[in-house]
């Protein structure tokens, strides 16, 4: 299930969107009320844009810009909105948009051939561990894929290792749908209660929410940590609620393929300027095809690289490389510049760390400060030196270390109000 322009040639593809690009101008021209006020400010001639390059003439959008005018993105009336879905507010308050019946169907269709690119088939049988309530998008948008593909759904919902390997054992899913760090727990209940999880019917899960891939797309530590234990295949999806777009791995496992029926992309340098190929710099996308809340050149606060080469599963798209960071979330230390991801990874090597939370601080002189609060049942003094030799060989630098009990670092992890784990806290100014 490849759609024809996915095997198109590069310079289809360019044609192609750009023909979609001069169709969404006119539409955001015609009902955006805060589109229609930026090119008026910015003098912008919407017939002058016309190639992908062109797009360089129109200032990007911030997700400051959505959260000041929330309202003023939406291009149709309230009573053409079916569904309301919130950002997970990781970068400030939440906002919202608004999704009408063509929104869901585009949505289906985007996590439906996603979803073929990680090879699951009509008549598979697939587990979601994620919520569909709380106005979590991501979860409506698996269920609707997934249903349209023809895969039978399990929902089961986030947490409890129990529930989940009860369904596992019953329904037999050829496929789960989660967080891979979740994988940790799942075997580990299996290994305390004599499931052979090697043996069940699990050949695949598409991953969500954490990287699986370091940047020449070799297995993180988390991703090792899970398959020298349990073999199965682990698929990276990359999407947020501001894109309505998911990036899915293929078998080759070589980056995210990018849907160009759906989505443009561009990689900005700080001057918001193209960086050049092979580069990393802020992912920025232009939406495809929706019809109540239409983003141009909305900058996603993601640092990441393109690929273009060509894949071996035939796909001619361009491909997102493993997100190496939040923009906001960059951290200067001693010199050194460090980004979560690679922190989280790292702590997942150590057997012995229960859960973690990192926490940054800016200290007396206005520099940034590391603390890592740990929870552990091994003994804390030599993981802590452990965990610091590691910290000091693989990325240079050493952090804080603070050990705290696990009840008391999973109520700052878990808490009702997000739909997320937090295990990364910004105190910064």
């Amino acid at each position: 299930m490849i759609p024809a322009i996915e095997t198109a040639t590069a310079s289809e593809i360019k044609i192609f969107q750009e023909q979609k690009l001069q169709e969404l101008l006119v539409y955001l021209s015609q009902n955006s009320p805060y589109y229609k006020r930026l090119f008026v400010k910015e003098n912008i001639d919407i017939k002058s844009i016309i190639t992908l390059e062109d797009l360089q003439k129109i200032p990007t959008t911030s997700k400051n810009h959505l959260q000041e005018n929330n309202d003023d993105f939406f291009c149709v009336p309230i009573n053409k909105i079916i569904d309301y879905a919130t950002t997970s507010g990781t970068l400030g308050d939440p906002v919202t948009f608004g999704l009408t019946d063509k929104d869901l169907d585009r949505l289906a269709y985007n996590e439906s051939i996603s979803f073929a690119c990680a090879g699951i088939k009509e008549g598979d049988i697939v587990q979601l561990m994620t919520t569909l309530d709380r106005r979590f998008m991501a979860g409506l948008a698996y269920f609707l894929g997934l249903r349209k593909l023809g895969a039978g759904v399990i929902r089961v919902g986030a947490g409890i290792p129990e529930l989940q390997w009860d369904s596992i054992l019953k329904y037999k899913p050829k496929y789960l749908i989660t967080v891979p760090s979740f994988l940790l727990k799942l075997i580990e209940y299996a290994e305390n209660n004599g499931i052979d999880y090697n043996a069940s019917s699990v050949e695949g899960v598409v991953c969500i929410g954490e990287s699986l891939r370091n940047q020449d797309f070799s297995p993180s530590l988390l991703a090792k940590k899970i398959t020298e234990k349990w073999k199965v295949n682990l698929f990276s999806t990359y999407a947020s609620t501001e894109m309505s777009t998911a990036f899915t791995e293929c078998e080759f496992f070589q980056g995210g393929h990018q849907h160009p029926e759906l989505i443009i992309t561009e990689v900005l340098d700080e001057n918001n300027q193209p960086v050049k190929e092979g580069e990393s710099g802020e992912l920025t996308i232009t939406t495809l095809g929706v019809e109540a809340m239409s983003l141009l050149r909305f900058k996603t606060g993601d640092i990441v690289k393109l690929h273009t080469e060509a894949c071996q599963c035939g796909r001619n798209t361009t491909r997102v490389g493993p997100v190496i960071g939040r923009k906001q979330h960059m951290i200067k230390y001693k010199g050194t510049t460090l980004y979560p991801p690679a922190m989280h990874d790292l702590l997942t090597y150590f057997e012995g760390v229960q859960n973690h939370v990192i926490e940054i601080s800016t200290n007396d002189l206005g520099t940034d400060e590391i603390l890592i609060k740990i929870a552990t049942k091994n003994n804390p003094e030599v993981l802590l030196e452990q965990i610091k030799d590691h910290f000091r060989a693989k990325l240079r630098v050493t952090p804080k270390v603070e050990l705290v009990p696990l009840d008391e670092l999973n109520k700052i992890i878990f808490t009702p109000l997000s739909r997320k784990p937090i295990n990364f806290i910004d105190k910064r100014n």
